[in-house]
């Protein structure tokens, strides 16, 4: 008798991984993780080191989330999710603690806020649950480089018109003089807000070409 095959559902593909970069963006589409997307991307280096960290604690805890699926009973299922989640969050919180106490202190409790961060509880219920462990790894890391890539982008314009540097490389003369407002928090909401327009935008425009 041969074994039943694996659902085509079940199979990880190109747009599994895709989706969370463009389609379901955690920040710019679906308007997740804004905290820490405001909070610490003062810097591109900043952003970078809390993008990392989230995909690792996503790429670890989905995965061995699915693999625990049908062994986790359905009655306490987030509070086990939780207990996963804040076990990597430990291992990332010790590390970054022991690699760099300057980027820890300018992290400060974002990281150990990644345990309540709705993109990773929220790949933990979406997929975690309900595929198997390949599938949740390869959207766990769309997602997670979407986040990565949503906050450098923050960051990045941040650090280059607060600071006048990209990873703390000067980029103008001694003559610039930096916008001080965007290393501080109404600057954050001010680049947001224009790279959330300007995904509203590319959105519209693409929709009105598939509808014509």
């Amino acid at each position: 008798m041969m074994a039943p095959m694996t659902p085509a559902t079940d199979k990880p593909d190109v747009a599994t991984f895709q989706e969370g970069l463009w389609k379901d963006n955690p920040v710019f589409t679906m308007l997740l993780g804004l905290c820490p997307a405001l909070a610490v991307s003062n810097t591109a280096i900043n952003s970078l080191a809390m993008g990392l960290a989230s995909t690792f604690v996503l790429l670890g805890s989905s995965t061995l989330i699915s693999l625990l699926r049908h062994a986790i009973p359905k009655q306490v299922r987030i509070a086990s999710y939780i207990i996963i989640i804040a076990t990597f969050v430990t291992v990332v919180d010790y590390t970054i603690h022991a690699v760099s106490l300057e980027l820890y202190n300018a992290l400060g409790a974002f990281i150990q806020l990644i345990v309540v961060n709705c993109i990773i509880l929220g790949r933990a219920e979406a997929y975690g649950s309900k595929y198997p462990p390949l599938k949740t790894l390869v959207n766990s890391l769309g997602m997670g480089v979407g986040f990565t890539m949503a906050l450098l982008a923050v960051g990045g314009v941040r650090e280059i018109l607060g600071f006048g540097s990209f990873f703390g490389i000067p980029l103008f003369g001694s003559s610039f003089q930096p916008w001080a407002v965007f290393i501080l928090p109404p600057g954050g909401f001010i680049v947001l807000s224009l790279w959330l327009f300007l995904f509203a935008w590319i959105k519209q425009r693409k929709e009105k070409v598939h509808a014509a």
